[in-house]
């Protein structure tokens, strides 16, 4: 079965359907052609299941006929179950598809950071090169700037700040991606900061102090930007590789994608941010700060991972991913 010419030829009648399931009142004619159209439909959507190698095509013709279905049988859309359905299929399943390209900006990014943190722990000329000033005691002496940039500001002042300042460069990361270098560079450019900071730390000898500020909230917020970066990096590619897509339906369909991903993200950061504001400045000791922030970067990990999958899968149930499909439109 050629899945592409399959999907040509009856394509149109799948966004009549999708038109038709989307309108608020119908006449007699066109309730009819919608029930016709349905079962149609529902036949064509078991042959792709079981021939089409592409989930994303069997989930957006699978929310098509559930909108249809829900038509037919005068259920109108409940918003929080659609809001609840984003959150267990929709964003996990977006951010699964993405899954190689944001864990390749992972171990690029932390690469890097470690390079720049090695080499100047361990090389006198690092300082020079990167135009560093001699005494960095005020940075990394205990009481030091990099402390007191935790606690310089109010709670929750702080944690507003820090999510703000997060969902813009992820925002940047997501929606640059298109053009590539960009987001390659504001990932380079923070993971050089982290990579200094974390050698100058190290040469101070208060790594530990490092990492028991940066952890508690850092490993949320940090899988938060490779999420961004890796869906931004994928869209750019899709622009240069669409596929078997047309161009424009290739970027077109990978934007709704990374558009959820935005979307979901905006909470994540929201737990990032209240744990740099609340936990990260806490008198809790390192390792209670630590065990918070893994806790909730293992929580976030086995949601996406578990429920990503399961929303991926081609003959799973209907997924809110569907609705940044390139069929939903």
């Amino acid at each position: 079965m050629d899945v592409d010419a399959y999907s040509a030829r009856h394509r149109p009648t799948w966004a009549r359907l999708d038109t038709l399931s989307r309108k608020r009142t119908l006449t007699g004619a066109e309730a009819d052609e919608l029930v016709l159209l349905y079962r149609r439909t529902s036949q064509q959507l078991a042959r792709l299941q079981t021939h089409s190698p592409e989930p994303e095509l069997v989930a957006g013709l699978s929310a098509v006929i559930a909108r249809a279905r829900g038509k037919i049988v005068g259920s109108a859309p409940n918003t929080w179950t659609e809001i609840i359905r984003f959150f267990t299929h929709g964003f996990p399943g977006a951010v699964y598809r993405v899954l190689g390209w944001w864990l390749g900006v992972a171990v690029a990014f932390l690469g890097v950071a470690a390079g720049f943190a090695t080499w100047i722990t361990y090389d006198p000329s690092a300082r020079e090169t990167l135009g560093l000033q001699g005494n960095t005691g005020a940075l990394t002496a205990p009481g030091g700037a990099f402390e007191t940039y935790y606690t310089e500001h109010s709670n929750d002042a702080f944690a507003a700040l820090v999510w703000t300042n997060n969902a813009w460069v992820s925002a940047l990361a997501l929606f640059l991606g298109v053009l590539i270098v960009p987001v390659v560079y504001l990932l380079f450019m923070n993971a050089l900061n982290i990579g200094i900071t974390a050698g100058l730390m190290a040469e101070a000898g208060r790594l530990d102090s490092f990492f028991g500020f940066l952890l508690p909230h850092g490993m949320l917020e940090l899988t938060a930007i490779f999420i961004a970066g890796g869906a931004g990096l994928k869209l750019g590619w899709t622009l240069i590789d669409p596929g078997r897509l047309s161009r424009a339906e290739a970027v077109a369909r990978q934007g709704r994608i990374t558009a959820a991903i935005a979307l979901g993200l905006v909470p994540t950061l929201l737990v990032a941010g209240l744990l740099e504001g609340f936990v990260t400045p806490s008198a809790l000791a390192a390792p209670a700060r630590i065990a918070i922030g893994l806790l909730a970067e293992s929580a976030f990990l086995a949601y996406i991972l578990i429920a990503g999958r399961r929303a991926t899968r081609p003959t799973g149930p209907t997924t809110a991913v569907a609705e940044v499909s390139y069929l939903a439109r």
